[in-house]
């Protein structure tokens, strides 16, 4: 049909067909508004010190984000806390509810981790099995997070280069010829500290080994005049 154009052209347009565009399904990430689901995968992580004679127990529950897609993750929602230790009741009840409002704030909390273990006891500190000394109970808790969030992926371990490790291998085993046990019946501790202490400090580090500001752990040795740990491998010469 003909059409009359009846006024002066001054622009003009090609109509083109709507394309298509592709719907990409957005990754759900952890907000605030995310409502508690009915179930959550629950891992419960045992803490015994010398300092109880009852054990802790921590359990951290996890939301499934984004289930049944490339981006599924779970991510830490709520934790807590339990022990037959009543003394410690009240502030162990209020460091799970403030974990539990950062879980579900959302965003990064791996910053816990670091916050929880510089935390330092007046009283003193005390030594885990394996050698590693917790400056605190709270600092200990820190690094159950530590490990649940790098069992999550939240926190990616650093990795020793082979010339690291291989030079870490050569010096354990410089130091394998006095690595016997301290007799305890001359090291002049009480009944208590023979039969628990003592048991936590031993490890396969050298008797007399000095505790490492990097990894609290009593590896820290001097070989060919340079303090090297032979657990996480620091060595004050590098």
């Amino acid at each position: 049909m003909a059409i009359k154009i009846e006024k002066s052209i001054v622009d003009y347009s090609v109509k083109k067909e709507p394309e298509e565009v592709a719907i990409v399904p957005t990754k759900e990430l952890m907000h605030e508004e995310i409502a508690r689901p009915d179930e959550l995968k629950g891992y419960t992580y045992k803490i015994k010190t010398p300092l109880s004679d009852h054990a802790m127990y921590v359990t951290i529950n996890n939301i499934v984000l984004n289930m049944g897609t490339e981006h599924e993750q779970e991510y830490p929602f709520e934790v807590f806390i339990n022990s037959k230790n009543m003394e410690q009741f009240q502030w162990i009840l209020a460091l799970t509810l403030v974990i539990s409002a950062v879980f579900r704030k959302g965003g990064d909390a791996t910053f816990l981790v670091e916050e929880l273990k510089q935390v330092f006891d007046p009283q003193g500190g005390y030594f885990k099995k394996g050698g590693r000394f917790m400056p605190s109970l709270v600092a200990e808790i820190g690094e159950v997070l530590e490990t649940h969030m790098r069992k999550m992926g939240l926190i990616e371990d650093e990795e020793l280069s082979d010339a690291h490790k291989a030079l870490l291998a050569e010096k354990r085993a410089a130091l394998e010829h006095v690595s016997a046990r301290i007799d305890k019946a001359d090291a002049g501790y009480d009944s208590y500290s023979n039969k628990d202490q003592d048991q936590d400090k031993d490890s396969s580090f050298p008797p007399g080994a000095q505790l490492c500001k990097k990894c609290n752990t009593a590896a820290m040795v001097s070989m060919d005049g340079c303090m090297t740990c032979l657990s996480c491998g620091d060595s004050k010469c590098s």
